[in-house]
């Protein structure tokens, strides 16, 4: 199942609920991407696909310095999981499709 599209993302922190929207696109049989979110866009690292199993890095600078751990897994249109920041707890990550990727437009 492709990934590839625009996703709307809420992750469940100990500090409150954080939205953000995650691009995926396939790029030379690959997957990259970037996040935006509480006015930063930062680039997607370690994208990999493993049946209906994506996960990524990227850090982040605002509301704090992290880097982020996802690891969701993706049932068409939704997906769930974890998204983890060094040793601080998983926080759940839920997400839907906001756009299917262009070349199906």
């Amino acid at each position: 199942m492709p990934v590839e599209g625009t996703w709307n993302l809420s992750i469940s922190t100990p500090i409150g609920k954080i939205k953000a929207v995650v691009e995926l696109r396939e790029q030379d049989g690959a997957l990259t991407g970037v996040a935006r979110g509480a006015d930063e866009e930062v680039p997607l690292r370690d994208v990999a696909l493993d049946g209906d199993r994506l996960t990524w890095k990227q850090a982040v600078t605002k509301p704090m310095r992290l880097n982020l751990a996802f690891d969701v897994t993706v049932d068409g249109d939704i997906l769930k999981g974890t998204s983890k920041a060094g040793r601080l707890p998983s926080s759940k990550v839920t997400g839907e499709r906001q756009t299917a990727p262009e070349h199906q437009a």
